[in-house]
């Protein structure tokens, strides 16, 4: 049986820096100091295969009162087509201190599947929202 666990000491950092770094289009060329600080400020969710390796991540940033910021999720291709995404959305989304809040955001490419079933749906007010868009931080090529 897989588990999620928001235990920091349990994150396998080389991991899920490794993940971002080589394999996410979102975070190409992340430095490890700036994986290490993000997760150090955020709510972590590691899924765990029942050998304890870690097969997936999400990450989340929050004030824990009024808005989530969900970012950073994958499951090892090895583990994919498992049904552990939603596993660990379920997980992510019924965490207790993410009740009750009044704004959830995230942006994905290609996963809109995915996040539908939990509420997720296109901005309602598009131009109430302006960003300050550095799509190249880390020196990686970048389509978007």
């Amino acid at each position: 049986m897989f588990t999620v666990s928001t235990d920091p000491a349990r994150l396998d950092i080389a991991l899920i820096h490794h993940y971002l770094a080589h394999d996410s289009y979102w975070a190409l060329n992340i430095p490890l100091e700036t994986v290490q600080r993000a997760i150090a400020h955020s709510l972590n969710f590691g899924l765990y295969a029942p050998d304890g390796r870690q097969a997936g991540f999400a990450r989340v940033v929050t004030d824990k009162a009024t808005f989530a910021w969900l970012c950073d999720v994958f499951v090892l291709p090895e583990f994919r087509g498992r049904g552990l995404s939603k596993q660990l959305m379920q997980e992510v989304w019924s965490h207790p201190e993410l009740q009750g809040l009044r704004r959830h955001l995230l942006a994905t490419l290609d996963a809109h599947g995915l996040y539908r079933p939990f509420g997720f749906q296109e901005l309602a007010a598009p131009e109430r929202y302006l960003e300050v868009r550095r799509p190249n931080p880390y020196g990686a090529p970048t389509a978007n």
